[in-house]
């Protein structure tokens, strides 16, 4: 039986510890049901929505729902900031599973659950 990869970071160290499930990499613990019912509603859905439940596709507009830190640096993106011409990535890493650019920022990757469909 394989085990699944992480679900925080995709590692493929996972090991069973009794009924949870362990990363070594990121301390991530998780049972066997957690990551069969994710799977399930990843393969089930596979429509990427937006934070209020709207499908999002590519070249859609998209605004900023809560203010952002920008991880490495003093940067906030602030709400209602726009972006036009989203890109959904077919392989988000880390939940981030839109790719854009936004004004003023630059090239971004964003996760669904901060933005609404303009």
């Amino acid at each position: 039986m394989s085990l699944p990869n992480c679900p925080k970071c995709a590692a493929d160290y996972t090991y069973e510890d009794g009924a949870l499930l362990v990363c070594p990499m990121c301390a991530h613990e998780w049972t066997a049901a957690e990551s069969d019912a994710a799977d399930a509603k990843t393969q089930e859905d596979g429509i990427v929505r937006d934070a209020v439940g709207n499908a999002l596709q590519d070249g859609d507009a998209v605004t900023v729902i809560k203010d952002l830190k920008v991880k490495g640096s003093s940067i906030v993106i602030k709400v209602g900031t726009k972006a036009k011409s989203i890109r959904l990535l077919d392989d988000p890493v880390d939940g981030h599973d839109i790719d854009c650019k936004l004004d003023g920022f630059g090239q971004m990757k964003l996760k669904s659950s901060v933005v609404k469909k303009a």
